[in-house]
C-alpha cells in the first residue's frame, strides 16, 4: 500500500484531489504492462490495442516478473501509483502462448480478470493501409452472435471491452466523431454452461467512410483498418457479488427523482394523474352576453304569462247572469 502523505503545497494539494472519489468520475486509464516473458508480437500487439486507447493510456518499457493469477498485489501496486483502474498484461510461455490478461480495478483492488490468447491469424495496424482516424473520437461497438447476450463468460468480454474502449461519457453527440467500429463476433454455443471449449472470439476495427448518395442520407462503407485478432479464452477470475454491487451502486446525488403519478407508456408518452379538486359549476366563468343577464331570465317570464293565462282562464269560464223575463 502507498502511505497517505499530508500536501506540503498547492501543487501536491491539486494531485490529491484529482484521485479522490467525485461524483462522476474521470475517463478511466489504461495500464499496459509487458511481462518478463513477453515477445515481438505481444508488443506489437499491445501497441496497436493502445493507440485504440489513446489518449487516456500508459506503457511501461521495462519488463516485470509477474504472475497476476497467483499473486496480483504488483498489479494492485502500479494501479494505485499510476491512478489506472484497467491494465493489460503481456505473458508467454510453452502452455499458455501469446496470452493477454485483462484486468480491471475497482478500488484500486482486482475487481475482474480474464486471459486472452491470441491465435495464428494476426494482423497488426502497420499492416494495413493508412486509414487512420482521430484520436480521442469514442467508437461504436458492434457485438455478432447471441452469445454475448446469454453466455456468462462472453458477457464478461462485453462488459470488459465497453468498458475498456468507451471513452468519455457525454450527452453531445455529433455524427462526424462517429469514424471507427469496433467489432467483436463469435459464433453459436449449443450448451450454455460450458466454460472450456468456447469458440474463439474475434476483434475487428473498422474505419467508417461516408459519400454523397444523392439525399439527405448518406451512402456509408467501411473498411477494415487493423488491428485484427482472433483471442482464445482462457483462465478469469469474475468479482465477488458484494465487491459488484458496491461496483454498481449510483451516488444518490445522480439518481433521478421519482415523480409521484406520472408513468411513461409503450409508445414513449408520459401520462399522468392529476387530483382535481370539486369544482363549483355556480362560480364558473361563462361568455358575458347581454342575454344571459338575471333579468332576461325565461324561468321569470314563462311564470308570469302562465298566471295571466290562468287569469283569463277564470274569467271565462264564469257563470253569466240568467235574462229575467219581461
Amino acid at each position: 500500500m502507498i502511505r497517505t502523505i499530508k500536501p506540503k503545497n498547492a501543487r501536491s494539494k491539486r494531485a490529491l484531489a484529482k484521485k479522490e472519489a467525485k461524483l462522476v468520475e474521470n475517463t478511466k486509464t489504461a495500464l499496459f504492462v509487458p511481462g518478463a516473458t513477453g515477445n515481438k508480437l505481444l508488443h506489437d500487439a499491445m501497441c496497436d490495442l493502445m493507440a485504440l486507447k489513446k489518449p487516456e493510456a500508459k506503457k511501461f518499457s521495462k519488463k516485470n516478473e509477474i504472475r497476476p493469477f497467483e499473486d496480483a498485489s504488483e498489479l494492485e501496486f502500479f494501479s494505485e501509483k499510476n491512478d489506472t483502474s484497467l491494465m493489460v498484461f503481456s505473458s508467454h510461455n510453452k502452455k499458455r502462448p501469446n496470452t493477454l490478461i485483462f484486468t480491471r480495478f475497482f478500488n484500486h483492488k482486482v475487481y475482474d480478470m480474464i486471459e486472452l490468447s491470441i491465435q495464428n491469424n494476426v494482423k497488426l495496424l502497420q499492416d494495413f493501409k493508412k486509414l487512420t482516424f482521430t484520436i480521442g473520437l469514442k467508437p461504436m461497438f458492434v457485438f455478432n452472435g447471441p452469445a454475448f447476450d446469454n453466455h456468462p463468460v462472453f458477457q464478461h468480454l462485453k462488459s470488459l471491452f465497453l468498458d475498456f474502449y468507451r471513452g468519455e461519457e457525454t450527452d453531445l453527440q455529433d455524427v462526424a466523431g462517429l469514424q471507427h467500429i469496433i467489432a467483436l463476433s463469435v459464433g453459436e454455443i449449443e450448451d450454455l454452461n460450458e466454460t472450456k471449449n468456447l469458440p474463439l472470439l474475434h476483434f475487428r476495427v473498422y474505419r467508417l467512410k461516408t459519400y454523397k448518395s444523392g439525399q439527405k442520407v448518406p451512402r456509408v462503407e467501411i473498411d477494415e483498418i487493423g488491428p485484427r485478432f482472433d483471442f482464445k479464452i482462457g483462465r478469469r477470475v469474475t468479482p465477488a457479488p458484494e465487491v459488484e454491487k458496491d461496483a454498481n451502486q449510483k451516488p444518490k446525488q445522480l439518481e433521478a427523482k421519482v415523480k409521484k403519478n406520472v408513468s411513461t407508456d409503450f409508445m414513449g408518452d408520459k401520462v399522468a394523474q392529476i387530483h382535481v379538486g370539486k369544482q363549483d359549476l355556480g362560480k364558473l366563468q361563462t361568455r358575458k352576453m347581454k342575454g344571459l343577464k338575471s333579468k332576461y331570465d325565461q324561468d321569470s317570464d314563462f311564470d308570469n304569462e302562465s298566471e295571466d293565462f290562468m287569469d283569463e282562464d277564470i274569467e271565462y269560464d264564469a257563470p253569466q247572469p240568467k235574462k229575467q223575463k219581461v
